[in-house]
Parts: structure tokens; sequence; C-alpha cells
């Protein structure tokens, strides 16, 4: 085990295609300085940060972990781990590490990676954060000192990136190895998985034997990256290659990349747009990339003159996607459609059909990113997301889309084997507020929604749904396959989600019969911590388990 955990370590240096992540802060006066200016504007401008327990996403289900978890065994199992589980389950999300100085917004906080390596029908726990160059900066000082989402608003928004960009300016922080947390997603490529934030470079990790995870250091494809990283790379799953982007506040606003199967990342293709946008998604077909030009815009003159945050969606303007086939060289080939002003945070999957590139997506008519800052109200209301078709026909050039269910759908996922190819089969959580998962759906798209629906029930394309109980929320469910690839029937197989019950403060992880959508699932695993919501996860199977960091 020794030998396995020093695999990658030792030294500053690049190991393949890792770069170890050693920032160098410095402490001293000038650190002192601004540290006190800091304090006096936010007791001036933003109240005590001792309102903050009463935050939303820091407070009740959402309170940070104070600490991470060892490889913990000896769980208590109800039912049984069916063999095609042996691999890890991994999940991330935000957990703060220090108490923000300030303002705080759910896409904030450190990344802590929730693990449950299974075997042979036993089952292990793990909590790791993520160990970013921001962490272990903040580690550094015993405190929080980075921007936060949550700070860009008003008047402050200005004062709060003044003091980043003069802690940076004096060394008090290194920003050479960016300023990302690694919180949003996973995915897993050429023997490396990945811990994704996009506003940075990938971070890898490794799972060892016991299902222990190591921060390795950050990925960059030999240089070839620098610019950011989409949360939501495609890996397609016939050729094995991944496709990206990244979006950037100068231009180019979105860069598009393609990374061969053996880990190479070819040229930058830089897409034009008009603004500075949040993109937090797109999607692939077997001979297209699908961009989304939404209007949720970053605006810091609104910020300031408005009081509001950074990022203002502007509902007057159209939605517009991008078709380019996927391994041009350039955007000369780009098809742009239009269709009515919305946003997308996930899409499902897309695929050709005849002259049409058709996506699969959740659909947001409006959206206010004041909501996820979680200052607590009498109500917090949910996002009210549905899901929808869109067809873009590269004949005629005309857009159309079609509503297949009523809110609130989100966090949509796939059996995996069929990304960018036609699927019948999409499951979903159902949101009831804002991250309060209160059950997985499952859709089937070779049926027509029954019309007139205003909420969500069996019936028409909805086959299942789990309900998770008074009390009870869930996170993103994963689909895995009884067995790998697209011969035997598609929703044979398995979720696997965390589940935490607000009645007795316990967790879990459930696992239902994908097929059947039974109410009694197949297996909980109880969790001896608590899990707090989190944001994407991923199933890394046995297989790549034990390929990881082969060349």
């Amino acid at each position: 085990m020794a030998e396995e955990k020093h695999r990658y370590g030792g030294g500053a240096g690049v190991r393949n295609g890792i770069v170890a992540v050693e920032p160098k802060p410095r402490k001293g006066l000038s650190s002192k300085v601004i540290d006190l200016v800091e304090k006096m504007v936010v007791k001036l401008m933003h109240g005590y940060h001792t309102s903050l327990p009463q935050h939303y996403f820091l407070s009740g289900t959402f309170t940070p972990v104070s600490d991470e978890t060892p490889p913990t065994t000896n769980l208590l199992l109800k039912g049984h781990l069916p063999d095609c589980l042996n691999g890890e389950f991994v999940r991330v999300g935000p957990n703060p590490k220090f108490t923000p100085v300030a303002g705080y917004h759910w896409f904030d906080g450190d990344g802590m990676v929730h693990g449950l390596r299974i075997k042979d029908g036993k089952a292990t726990y793990v909590s790791r954060y993520v160990r970013t160059s921001r962490l272990k900066q903040e580690e550094y000082f015993g405190g929080a000192k980075f921007m936060k989402i949550g700070d860009l608003k008003g008047l402050f928004g200005l004062f709060t990136a003044s003091m980043q960009m003069l802690r940076a300016k004096l060394n008090v922080l290194d920003v050479s190895y960016g300023t990302g947390t690694g919180n949003t997603a996973l995915v897993y490529h050429h023997g490396k998985l990945l811990a994704l934030q996009e506003i940075d470079k990938p971070y890898a990790l490794q799972v060892l034997e016991d299902g222990d995870l190591q921060t390795l250091g950050m990925l960059d494809y030999d240089n070839r990256l620098t610019h950011s990283f989409t949360a939501h790379p495609k890996v397609d799953p016939f050729t094995g290659e991944m496709f990206t982007f990244g979006y950037s506040f100068t231009p180019p606003y979105i860069t598009y990349r393609v990374i061969s199967k053996d880990g190479f990342m070819h040229d930058p293709v830089p897409i034009t747009i008009s603004d500075p946008i949040m993109m937090h998604d797109f999607a692939i077909t077997e001979n297209y990339a699908i961009f989304m030009d939404l209007a949720l815009y970053y605006r810091p003159m609104e910020m300031v003159k408005e009081n509001k945050l950074v990022f203002k969606f502007d509902a007057t303007k159209k939605a517009r996607f991008g078709v380019l086939p996927r391994y041009a060289k350039d955007e000369l080939q780009i098809r742009w459609f239009e269709l009515p002003s919305c946003f997308i945070f996930h899409n499902a999957n897309a695929r050709e059909e005849e002259d049409e590139v058709i996506l699969i997506t959740c659909r947001l008519e409006n959206l206010d990113m004041d909501i996820l800052n979680g200052i607590v109200k009498d109500e917090l209301k949910s996002l009210s997301t549905e899901l929808y078709e869109m067809r873009f026909n590269m004949k005629t050039g005309l857009a159309s889309q079609k509503k297949l269910s009523a809110s609130v759908v989100e966090f949509p996922r796939v059996n995996e084997s069929f990304i960018g190819r036609r699927q019948r089969y999409v499951y979903g959580t159902i949101l009831d507020s804002i991250a309060k998962v209160t059950g997985i759906i499952k859709f089937d798209l070779n049926t027509e929604p029954e019309s007139g629906k205003t909420k969500l029930e069996v019936g028409g394309n909805v086959l299942g749904i789990y309900d998770l109980g008074p009390g009870r929320f869930g996170s993103e469910a994963i689909f895995v396959p009884r067995v790998p690839g697209i011969t035997s029937e598609e929703d044979d197989g398995y979720l696997i989600f965390f589940v935490h019950d607000e009645n007795t403060g316990k967790s879990s992880v459930n696992v239902l019969d994908a097929k059947t959508m039974s109410a009694d699932p197949v297996a909980v695993v109880e969790i001896p911590h608590r899990v707090p919501p989190g944001f994407h996860a991923l199933f890394v199977t046995e297989e790549q388990l034990q390929e990881q960091g082969k060349p």
C-alpha cells in the first residue's frame, strides 16, 4: 500500500502528465494589512460573519462536515450488492473547510469526494478533500482567503475582486495553479479519475485498493491546456475520446478541445459568441458537438449598479445552439439555431436522426442566480426545470422544441454506453426546493408524455418514480449496467446514489433496480457519518480502477 500511495508522489514537476501542485503563498506585513482592511470593510458593508450559520447552504443538512473520513469498513448492509457494482462509487460537492469571510454561494466550497468502495459484496466508505492549490493555501493561512462567487454582489463584489488581485500582486496568494475548488463533477478518462470545476484545470485523483482517495496533482495535458476546463466533458464510449470546452470572460469566450483515447489534447478551436457567458454543459453526437449560447451573462458593471450577483440572466435574449462537426479544426462549419429564451444547467444526451440533431435536456425558463446565494428567507423557491427535446434541422436550419415533463427535474443521467447515440431511458432527480432531491424518476423517450400534466407522476413517458419519503433527500443517481456495452437491454442495471435522512441524522447509499424502479431497494449501505448534499457522481468500474496510471 505504501508503494501504491507514493507512485505519483515526491518532488515538483510532472509525472504521467500530472503537475505537482506546490503553491508558495506568503505571510507577512502585506498579508496582515490586507486582512485588516478586509475585516473592516466586511464589518461595514456586509455585516458580521456570525450570521452565516443561518445561510441555507451552510446549515441544516448542508452543514459542512468538519473532517475527512479514512477508509471505514464493516458497514451495515441491507440487501445485497450485485457483482457489477465492484468498483468505487464517488460523488463530489462543496464542503468549505473554513468559515467564509463574507458571502457564500452554493457553487463555492472546497471540493470533497465521498466514495464507496465495493468489492465482493462488501463496502468501504471514505471522504477526502480534493487537494487543490486553493485549499492548500487556505490551510497555510488557517482561514478563508480566496474570493467566492457569493462575494461578487454589488459594490462589495468590486471590493472583493480588488482584494484578490491585490493579494496575488503582492504574492500573498499564489494563483499560478489556478483558484478552483474541484467541487463540481468527476470523469474517468485515459486511466485517470478527474475532479472538475469549470473555472480551473482538472485535478487528477487516484483510488487506492482500500478505497482511499489521493489527489495526485493538476492535469494540463503537457502544457497544452491553457484555459479552463468544463465540469461536463463527454467521453465517447465507442471511440474512447473525450470532448471538452472551456469558457472565459475574455475572448475567445468559448474554446473547444478534443482529447484522444490515449490522452493527447488536440489544438484549440475558438468559438465566437458576442458576450462572456456561463456555459455549464454541452453535448456530443456521433458526428457533432453542441454548444449553448444562453443568456446568463457575466456583467460586473450591472453587479455594482443593481446590487446583483455578477452573473445576470437576460430573458429578452433568444437561446442559441451551435452545432459543429466534432473534428472541425475551426468554427467555420458551425451552424447556429435559435429557440425561445432559456437556461440549461445539464443535458441528458444527444443523437442524430436523419437531417436532425436532437438534444435531450433539462430546460429552465428563467434563472435568478441570487436564489442559489442561499440567504435564508421565508420560502426558498425551486428552479422550475423541465425535461425537453430540442431538434435542430441541419438541412432547413430550423429548430423546434417539445416539453417532456412537468417540473422539477434535474441532474439527468443515461446509460453511458449510449452517449452520443440514440437511447431510450433518462433517469433524473425530482426536486422540491433548491437542492432537495425527493425522488428518482425514469423516463421513456419512446413514449409520448401525457398532456396537461402539472406534476410528476407515473403515466405516459414516466415509467417509474422512487419516492424517498418525508425528510429523506437524495442526490444524482448514476446508472450502472449489469453487463457493459449495448448488447443487453438498455435499462438492465442499477441506480446508485447517496441519501440523507433528516429524521434520524443518518446517511446511506441506496441501490435501485433501474428496470423495475421497485420501491424496495436492492441494497442500502449505512454510512457512519452524515453526507451533505453535493453535485455530481460517477461509478468507476473495477477494470478502470486496475488500469489507473497506466500509460
